[in-house]
């Protein structure tokens, strides 16, 4: 069975996916890449091919989806299904590369537990019963990676390319998926996804934000299981 690759989100590690992996081991090989050790979505893919079996299936989610979307640039012809999770296909906008600034001079001065704390996560979730529990995990997920991936991700973010184009000319079969109210990756950027790739299925989430892999981590094993039913 073809192998999946799961690409986690900024500060994120393979926890992000705990739910899915958990699920799905029993079914086909997986892998995850943190995205620790390059400072652009470029270096993270090729380090990605470099590693990664020669056919694959890969989700990514958030940052993940970003680096992926690199990947098919850089070796559609290995990937032999695609899903992107709560993401975005375009580079960053001019007023978020300015708001990256000062959270990266703080997290130079040693608070990176203050701007993951007040600025990034409480954006991150809908509201519900799991909400203090799910943040709970994404503080440790990020101090267990530490100040310097979060500038070398920084980095990467505000550097990565438009890859409209990319999702175009793909033709394996793709999922796009996000959180209903995901308010850092809208439906209707999804939606330009799905728009984009050539045979896409688009699935929203119920009661999700950002991270539906935790927040509703049945609903959204089960669309990732349909996604991969010919692998």
């Amino acid at each position: 069975m073809t192998p999946l690759i799961f690409l986690p989100g900024m500060m994120c590690d393979a926890r992000l996916f705990g739910p899915q992996i958990d699920a799905l081991s029993n079914k086909m090989p997986i892998m995850t890449f943190p995205l620790d050790q390059h400072d652009s979505v470029e270096a993270m893919a090729a380090d990605i091919l470099r590693n990664a079996p020669p056919s694959f299936a890969m989700a990514g989610l958030s940052m993940g989806g970003i680096v992926a979307m690199e990947v098919l640039r850089q070796g559609s012809e290995r990937v032999s299904h695609l899903a992107l999770l709560d993401t975005n296909p375009q580079a960053e906008l001019p007023e978020t590369k300015a708001h990256r600034v000062p959270q990266m001079a703080a997290v130079r001065e040693g608070r990176l537990r203050h701007v993951m704390r007040d600025e990034m996560k409480p954006n991150y979730l809908a509201d519900g019963p799991r909400q203090g529990a799910i943040l709970d995990l994404c503080m440790e997920m990020a101090a267990d990676l530490g100040p310097d991936v979060f500038l070398r991700q920084s980095q990467a973010l505000m550097d990565r390319p438009d890859q409209c184009a990319i999702l175009k000319s793909y033709t394996g079969k793709a999922l796009v998926l996000c959180g209903r109210e995901d308010g850092l990756c809208p439906v209707a950027r999804h939606q330009l996804m799905h728009d984009l790739l050539p045979d896409s299925t688009f699935e929203i989430i119920e009661m999700a934000g950002h991270l539906p892999t935790l927040e509703q981590p049945n609903q959204t094993t089960a669309a990732l299981t349909r996604w991969l039913e010919d692998t």
